[in-house]
């Protein structure tokens, strides 16, 4: 390995705060070890828990800094460890490996457990298989998994249009469910071209008063915060709230009483689940949407974007082109 091999350009937060503490750097060059593979990263998304482990109080402490950001992954096998036989070099993949540890995908190359990712679809760009894996995983894992839903179920879905909502609004009616969306009017049109149902306007209606005369089966929430309890009054006794942040005792108290399943669900690396989610991509049944792609250079920019809490699908990092 020559000297330049061994050094990579990486964003690297120096400390918690604004999306100014994202910095340009050189940073050593990871290697794969026992089941790893070195992966040539050529975009990155950026996600929720992405800007608010950076924020000031946020998920990691003083003692993590400086940190290198970034779960979502994909890009190029560069080379391959002791024990990984699925895999070869210049091999397409994408991940979320790790999680909730930061494998650090704003960066030129990453390493993880070689079976914490899946191949890409041909039918993906690069851009687009680095929005797919922790949105589309958490979607999955919290509506089928967490959620058990069944075909012909009524579904609602707040935030349907963000990163994860555009997603579970697409796995939820490849499963047969007749699926609600909330979100502003300005994004119906986008969540009807999804197959959306029914979409409501969080800003004009409020969704309790549309859909208490006919309540949901499930429920699935990026949001929470008062939405949860809010949300229990929409749904039929027996149904199902699951969140993708921790429910308050408040809501927890009253699914008990209605016998109402509220759960938090935490996203988790799963191979399998991946699978199935590629498999309905190469189907036609999922696509992702891309709101905005910065360089490597301004993900400070892009942090920004999210920040907004306006974005339509997902924000993505261009790290690398083809060599």
């Amino acid at each position: 390995m020559t000297a330049n091999e061994k050094t990579m350009q990486a964003v690297v937060a120096k400390g918690s705060g604004g999306p100014e503490v994202l910095q340009l750097e050189q940073v050593e060059r990871p290697a794969p070890g026992l089941t790893e593979i070195l992966v040539r990263v050529r975009a990155a998304g950026i996600n929720p828990t992405d800007w608010k482990a950076r924020a000031e109080g946020g998920r990691l402490s003083e003692k993590d800094f400086p940190a290198i950001l970034g779960y979502d992954v994909a890009g190029v096998v560069e080379e391959v460890g002791i024990g990984v036989t699925w895999l070869r070099v210049g091999d397409e993949v994408l991940g979320m490996p790790k999680f909730p540890v930061l494998p650090g995908a704003y960066a030129q190359y990453v390493v993880a457990q070689s079976r914490q990712f899946v191949r890409k679809p041909e039918v993906l760009s690069f851009e687009q298989a680095a929005g797919l894996p922790l949105a589309a995983l958490t979607a999955w894992q919290g509506l089928v998994e967490t959620g058990r839903l069944r075909s012909g179920e009524r579904v609602l879905v707040h935030a349907a249009a963000g990163g994860v909502g555009h997603l579970a609004v697409q796995i939820a009616k490849s499963r047969g469910a007749y699926v609600i969306g909330t979100a502003s009017a300005a994004k119906h049109d986008f969540l009807r071209s999804l197959g959306v149902d029914e979409v409501i306007d969080y800003r004009t209606e409020d969704f309790v008063d549309v859909l208490r005369a006919q309540p949901v089966d499930l429920v699935f929430d990026p949001i929470a915060g008062d939405t949860g309890l809010r949300s229990l009054q929409v749904l039929k006794d027996g149904g199902s709230y699951v969140s993708i942040l921790p429910v308050d005792e408040a809501t927890a108290q009253e699914g008990r009483r209605r016998g109402i399943r509220a759960e938090f669900t935490l996203v988790e690396p799963d191979r399998l689940a991946l699978t199935a989610i590629t498999d309905l991509v190469e189907q036609g049944e999922l696509r992702v949407e891309i709101d905005s792609v910065f360089p490597l250079a301004e993900a400070a920019a892009a942090h920004r974007r999210g920040e907004t809490n306006q974005a339509t699908g997902k924000i993505i990092l261009h790290v690398t082109s083809e060599s």
